[in-house]
């Protein structure tokens, strides 16, 4: 432990780096920064030296020194320019951790093109925090990287959500027979990057088969042992690509203040009673169980009272299939069924006034949205809504982000 405080307090921590190819000609896009303990120590090794951290709760503070070296020492050569810098970003210290890229020269880190890898945890975990990240992050001009795609089917879930700029497929995909659930997941993948312009990235190529099979599997990046290993960086690298090895994403919206506000200016609006918006609901709900565990629920019951019985049932049963169900409200508590993930509205957020249900897939996407009338004189029932539903899913995925940005990090 003295050894592990002593880290923590003058950041000993030493970056190698990963080389990452572009597997159609060659080319070194970029680097992977990895983080290293003291050397011929028992803290050496990342799995170890993170585990630590996590049994101390200093999982902020650690990943913050790695960031910071990462960068110092891609700054030191010449390797980084015109290249792109990987970078890690644990889940547990979103929200946490000093920004320490923001403490760097400005004129330094313009010399650079980083891109932050995260994963679907960061997304469950801490959702406001990592869009905050993204907003601050895409503001500078740098990429987000979705790393281990296929590890965990959340991953596909969220991958719409985070839009990324490149998206990392989990070693096991190039390593292990294909199967059917491989096909579904490079589906989704390649379905996302033909949309979006993202790219595919490749890890754990070891072999001239892995390779062989990456580039089948539509990858265009790739890095592994058989690549290269992590290492020092180079002190005479070849000139950078001609080329930018990232295409241009254009400005990074933040989160609308509200689903309705934003689908309604996009789409027709239509009144109707409770009873039709239940209906929708249910179906849209139906839906979302179809997607399994590539799904993401949210909804909005504008206050905590109505999301009860009949409700909190339905929600958690999703749940329990689902990546990400949650429910938002006014007094919602942070777990208001099991499984549920629950977000407390302010009085004076627009969100206590909608029914909004927005259901994400790999495949599907669908937004209903619902503004209240404000009816007093009716059963509740027959209370009226003004609502769009819509299947676009570039609104789909906005409305959820907007949603998602209100759930805290979860303790």
């Amino acid at each position: 432990m003295p050894a592990f405080r002593d880290l923590l307090e003058t950041g000993a921590v030493q970056p190698v780096y990963q080389p990452v190819l572009n597997l159609e000609n060659g080319d070194v896009v970029g680097y992977e920064a990895l983080a290293r303990g003291p050397a011929g120590t028992g803290l050496e090794l990342p799995a170890a030296l993170f585990g630590l951290a996590r049994r101390t709760g200093q999982v902020a503070r650690l990943d913050g020194w790695c960031q910071r070296r990462a960068v110092e020492g891609a700054l030191d050569g010449g390797a980084l320019d015109g290249r792109l810098l990987f970078v890690n970003v644990e889940p547990e210290g979103l929200g946490d951790a000093p920004d320490v890229l923001e403490a760097l020269p400005e004129q330094a880190l313009a010399r650079l093109s980083v891109v932050l890898e995260i994963t679907e945890r960061a997304v469950v975990s801490s959702p406001s925090a990592l869009f905050d990240l993204v907003l601050r992050t895409r503001a500078r001009g740098w990429g987000i990287a979705l790393d281990d795609i296929g590890a965990d089917p959340a991953s596909l879930a969220v991958m719409p959500l985070l839009d990324p700029d490149v998206i990392k497929l989990d070693l096991r995909l190039v390593q292990d027979r294909p199967t059917v659930e491989t096909a579904a997941i490079l589906t989704a993948v390649n379905a996302h990057a033909e949309r979006t312009g993202a790219v595919v990235l490749a890890e754990g190529i070891e072999t001239p088969a892995h390779r062989a099979e990456a580039l089948a599997m539509g990858a265009r990046f790739g890095q592994g042992f058989g690549l290269g290993r992590p290492g020092r960086l180079p002190a005479d690298p070849p000139p950078p690509p001609d080329e930018a090895v990232l295409a241009s994403r254009g400005a990074y919206s933040p989160p609308a203040a509200s689903p309705f506000a934003l689908v309604s200016a996009a789409r027709p609006v239509r009144r109707s009673s409770k009873h039709l918006l239940a209906a929708l609901s249910r179906h849209l709900e139906d839906q979302a169980r179809a997607l399994g565990p590539a799904a993401v629920v949210l909804s909005t019951f504008q206050h905590a009272r109505r999301f009860s019985g009949a409700s909190a049932r339905r929600f958690s049963d999703m749940a329990s299939g689902a990546a990400f169900v949650g429910a938002l409200g006014g007094a919602m508590p942070d777990a208001p069924a099991a499984g549920v993930r629950g977000a407390a509205l302010a009085p004076d957020d627009p969100l206590v006034r909608e029914w909004d249900l927005v259901v994400i897939g790999p495949h599907f996407s669908a937004a209903l949205v619902a503004a209240d009338r404000g009816d007093t004189d009716v059963p509740d029932a027959e209370r009226r809504f003004d609502h769009v539903l819509t299947f676009d899913r570039g609104l789909a995925v906005a409305a959820a982000c907007a949603l998602m940005s209100r759930f805290r990090r979860r303790a």
